[in-house]
């Protein structure tokens, strides 16, 4: 077969590529449910081998555990509390009466949890020294971490010193670890539950605390009642002394102020003594003004020099109107004689000296009216006086009167006092000492506690299962873990998801002993059917993105070496040139291996001889006649292989190569290492990435793929390679439908015709 002609290099500018916007693909809530669900089960399924193990690991030592746990017996004793309370009759009653009795019950439970109740059980019965309970007998039983390791790890390990007080305090509080109190809700009733090693001491202990309660409880009443009667007993003495003092101040105060009854004679006399009094002032006032008032007249006629005679205090005398009267007949006599006889008549002399003695004689007697007058209103003045001295003096006795009264009234009072407080104090001391004697119990045991035969811990297949559950959530969570812990692309959906990017193919790793050489013509030799099929569908991909504008030079590269990228381009390179005339390029002057495993002599002339001008394309261009593909090794590797790939004659090079064949395929080294990718990807119209499955970080590789984007690269696709096809199959449910499937069940070869398009 003829070479190409030499090519002219003239100067030709790098070529620019079309800008890339990356693929995106938008997606529905439902659709990133369905893939997470997806995700889990894939993990489950990936790790269910290590979630099945530490499960059934913890289920074991679980086991082991529970087997090496000492059973535990549970009795129960039920006691009810005995309410003694009164009728209610109103709805407020009802109410309070049921908080009153919460708080009653819930009371009565802690008492029965109290410490001294059960150091009193402990006392009782002697449980110091109880083989159940003594921690002296149970250092040596069941399990302990001391009897795993030395005991020098714990200073002085002897057998712990237990003082009589340390010995009552570790008994008393295992014994209120191990005893629970419940109560039964909307009833009077309280669960009294023992639980312990020990059957019989269980049932015992449950039975002990309900006596111990209802002994206890009566115990503390009866000594409630006797330090009550105590004090009733001195304050009676005290009482009984002070009630008699009171007595004998009453008595003397009588006799000392000589009352007899005061509410009685005394009070009675005094009140009518001073009633009559204040009568006989108001009647004496009364005969002294109309005394006054005559006495008055006179003595104003007397100093006026007025007719005595007219002044009503002599005409109202019974006197002066007989005396009136006495004269007024001599007067009438005398005026009858004058009518009948001359003045010297004897008659008429003798009336005339009757009328001049009744005129004489009232005038005498009118003076004598009038001292009468005079005396009367003195008499007047002074019986007022007397009865007014007599009416201060009865109020002054009634006075004192009060005072001693209000004095007697004041140790009457304090005799009744005392006496009251004495009655009731006798009469509580009574019934205290009925009391005493007759207690009803505060409860009473409905249900005493019985030996159980089963133990009630530990539940062994109950915590067995539990474990077994809780380790296989473990085993889940832990493989849930390690898969997003995993940060290699294994999937079409991580490279769509994470690297942003579309998927070109998936190649699948060949099964059994591969010889040198035979991976990287994996393709011509069909060293296995499904990955042939894979790499005529990249082939298929590849023809098909270049339908409108040709592809002719594709780059392959990765991001790390190892990841198969030779392979890769070679069996590309091998598939394209059945229908197309390829030329391979082994651009990795650092590490070149397509010479090698194609069957090119390692010392031939190639790429960096072709750029350098220094020997003609025909010896550095080789032709491979099985294969049908034209080759170009790496040739001699020059010190500074980036210089030479941006280099004009290198450009010039890829121009004179695109024009003389259909397809140029570029095989570089790893992206992540040097930057000759970069270079080589401005003459490149596609970039081919080559990812290695469950190996390589999505991180580096998506730095790979930003770096050629940033480079303005056309990346055409993603090569997922070496695919572990049993855990696709297994994890991913790939086999139904994935390349190499179809190559499985149709027998695809490589009989495909070598005519070049």
């Amino acid at each position: 077969m003829n070479h190409p002609a030499a090519p002219v290099l003239p100067a030709v500018p790098v070529q620019v590529q079309p800008v890339y916007v990356p693929f995106d693909r938008p997606e529905q809530d439902a659709d990133r449910l369905a893939e997470q669900l997806r995700f889990w089960r894939r993990s489950v399924s990936k790790h269910k081998g290590s979630a099945l193990g530490l499960a059934a690991a913890i289920a074991l030592v679980t086991m082991l555990v529970v087997y090496s746990i000492q059973p535990t017996y549970r009795s129960t004793a039920t006691l009810m509390l005995e309410s003694n309370k009164s009728k209610v009759v109103g709805i407020e009653e009802v109410y309070s009466s049921m908080s009153s009795n919460r708080e009653y019950y819930q009371t009565q439970a802690e008492i029965l949890k109290s410490e001294e109740l059960a150091r009193r059980i402990v006392s009782k019965m002697k449980l110091v020294d109880h083989p159940v309970m003594d921690p002296r007998q149970q250092q040596d039983s069941g399990f302990s971490i001391k009897k795993l390791v030395p005991a020098s790890w714990f200073g002085d390990d002897d057998s712990e010193k237990f003082t009589p007080e340390k010995l009552q305090a570790a008994v008393v509080g295992r014994f209120k670890r191990e005893l629970t109190i419940e109560l039964v809700r909307n009833s009077q009733l309280i669960k009294i539950s023992y639980e312990s090693p020990d059957k019989e001491f269980a049932a015992n202990a449950a039975n002990w605390v309900a006596d111990g309660f209802i002994e206890a409880d009566m115990d503390a009443r009866l000594a409630m009642t006797q330090k009550a009667g105590a004090w009733l007993t001195e304050r009676l003495t005290g009482l009984r002394k002070k009630l008699e003092e009171s007595e004998r101040a009453l008595q003397q105060f009588r006799e000392r102020e000589r009352i007899i009854d005061a509410k009685g004679v005394a009070q009675s006399g005094a009140s009518r003594q001073l009633e009559q009094l204040s009568e006989g002032l108001v009647s004496a006032r009364q005969k002294r003004a109309e005394a006054e008032a005559a006495y008055q007249q006179v003595q104003s006629a007397q100093k006026s020099k007025l007719d005595i005679e007219s002044i009503p205090a002599i005409q109202k005398s019974s006197l002066y109107a007989q005396l009136k009267g006495v004269e007024t007949a001599a007067e009438s006599k005398l005026a009858d004689a004058a009518k009948k006889y001359g003045p010297d008549h004897p008659k008429r002399q003798t009336a005339d000296a009757e009328f001049r003695a009744a005129r004489e004689n009232t005038k005498r007697q009118i003076d004598t009216i009038v001292t009468s007058i005079t005396k009367e209103y003195e008499l007047a003045r002074a019986q007022e006086s007397s009865v007014e001295r007599a009416l201060a003096q009865s109020k002054g006795d009634i006075l004192g009167m009060n005072r001693k009264e209000y004095e007697l009234g004041v140790l009457e009072r304090e005799v009744a006092s005392n006496k009251s407080l004495y009655e009731m104090f006798t009469t509580r001391m009574k019934e205290t000492n009925v009391a005493g004697d007759l207690q009803s119990p505060i409860a009473r045991v409905v249900d005493p506690a019985v030996v159980r035969a089963a133990p009630y811990s530990p539940k062994k297949v109950r915590i067995i299962g539990i474990a077994a559950v809780v380790g296989l959530i473990l085993g889940i969570m832990l493989a849930l873990l390690l898969e997003y812990l995993d940060n290699t692309i294994k999937t079409a959906e991580d490279v769509d998801t994470k690297l942003r990017q579309s998927m070109l193919g998936q190649l699948p790793r060949i099964k059994g002993k591969v010889e040198a050489g035979d991976l990287q013509i994996a393709f011509i030799k069909d060293k296995d059917p499904g990955f042939s099929e894979e790499i005529r569908s990249i082939r298929t991909g590849v023809m098909l993105s270049s339908i409108d504008a040709p592809h002719k030079v594709l780059l392959v590269t990765s991001s790390i070496p190892g990841e198969g990228k030779t392979s890769v381009a070679t069996n590309i390179a091998l598939a394209l040139g059945q229908v197309r005339k390829v030329c391979l390029i082994d651009a990795d002057m650092r590490r070149p291996t397509v010479a090698k495993v194609l069957g090119v002599n390692s010392n031939s002339k190639g790429l960096a001889n072709l750029v350098s001008g220094s020997d003609p394309t025909s010896e550095c261009m080789h032709f491979n006649k099985e294969l049908g593909i034209h080759i170009i090794p790496s040739g001699v590797v020059p010190p500074n292989p980036l210089e030479l790939l941006s280099s004009i004659r290198f450009a010039e090079a890829m121009k004179w190569l695109e024009e003389s064949f259909d397809v140029v395929i570029i095989d570089s080294p790893p992206l992540q290492l040097v930057s000759d990718p970069l270079i080589l990807a401005q003459y490149a119209h596609s970039v081919i990435y080559v990812v290695k499955a469950d190996s390589t970080p999505y991180q580096v590789a998506r730095g790979g793929l930003d770096r050629l984007r940033e480079a303005k690269a056309h990346i055409l696709g993603v090569v997922i390679n070496q695919i572990d096809r049993e855990k696709a199959d297994r994890y991913y449910g790939y086999g139904k439908y994935s390349a190499y499937g179809y190559g499985k069940k149709y027998s695809y070869s490589s009989g495909y015709s070598s005519t070049k398009a």
